[in-house]
């Protein structure tokens, strides 16, 4: 039906262990362009999809476009077995109903066959969101991630808002505040808008499920818009980007 080769399954550990903590169901899509891994929560507030083209692949063969279901925890068990050394490929045997994961180490040759097993049941089309959202700006990951572990320490929701060339994360509960201000050029690498005004919460613990996958990449693109989802990308090196959608709070 198909066979990928990745070149290196390091990169791509930390992007499985975030997904894991949003569903432990994950969808498997491939196509003749891409292979992508996807997770929508059981309350669909979040959803992640892990999308990587064909040509970051060292080998992409695909036969017949399909979409897998597969379990989260047991992927995760294999991709912890990955070294920073594996190739990774990728194919299904539909006898066993399992998607094969080869790793076959670069330097030694030694290759490590395991099976994650498909689960029975035919997976419900993920949504495709294709929104305009006014305000985006791209900052450090480890800069979006700092923050998002601040509001932690405050609430259940944060406040996104944009105005004056400047974008405000609010935080209030009981007794407790937390305000950060970002400009661009202040931590902010980029900051764009098409309105003047904008505003939206969010939920602080579907952040924290975003900021999980901040190590996989040098930089964060987000965007957001009055009463509409808040999109956040990760631009993976090799080529690749993982996006989350978060719904957000009325």
């Amino acid at each position: 039906m198909f066979k990928a080769q990745y070149p290196n399954i390091s990169k791509l550990k930390q992007v499985v262990q975030a997904l894991s903590k949003i569903s432990d169901e994950l969808q498997l899509k491939v196509t003749v362009d891409s292979l992508q891994l996807g997770a929508l929560s059981p309350d669909k507030t979040v959803m992640g999809i892990l999308v990587l083209p064909s040509l970051a692949f060292e080998e992409f063969n695909v036969e017949e476009e399909s979409t897998l279901l597969i379990s989260a925890t047991e992927l995760k068990k294999v991709m912890r077995r990955g070294t920073r050394n594996d190739v990774m490929q990728l194919t299904v045997n539909r006898e066993a109903n399992e998607l094969v994961i080869v790793l076959r180490d670069k330097k030694t040759g030694l290759e490590r066959e395991f099976g994650v097993p498909i689960i029975p049941r035919p997976p419900e089309p993920l949504p495709e969101l294709n929104l305009e959202l006014s305000v985006s700006f791209t900052m450090l990951s480890q800069d979006f991630k700092n923050i998002v572990g601040d509001l932690k320490l405050v609430g259940e929701e944060a406040e996104f808002t944009y105005e004056a060339n400047r974008v405000s994360i609010r935080s209030m509960e009981q007794r407790k505040e937390y305000v950060c201000t970002l400009l661009e050029g202040n931590p902010l690498v980029l900051l764009t808008s098409a309105s003047d005004k904008a505003r939206a919460a969010y939920s602080i613990d579907m952040l924290v499920a975003a900021a999980r996958a901040a190590s996989a990449s040098k930089q964060v693109t987000i965007s957001f818009d009055t009463a509409k989802p808040m999109k956040i990308e990760y631009e993976l090196a090799g080529g690749g980007k993982l996006i989350y959608w978060i719904v957000p709070r009325v």
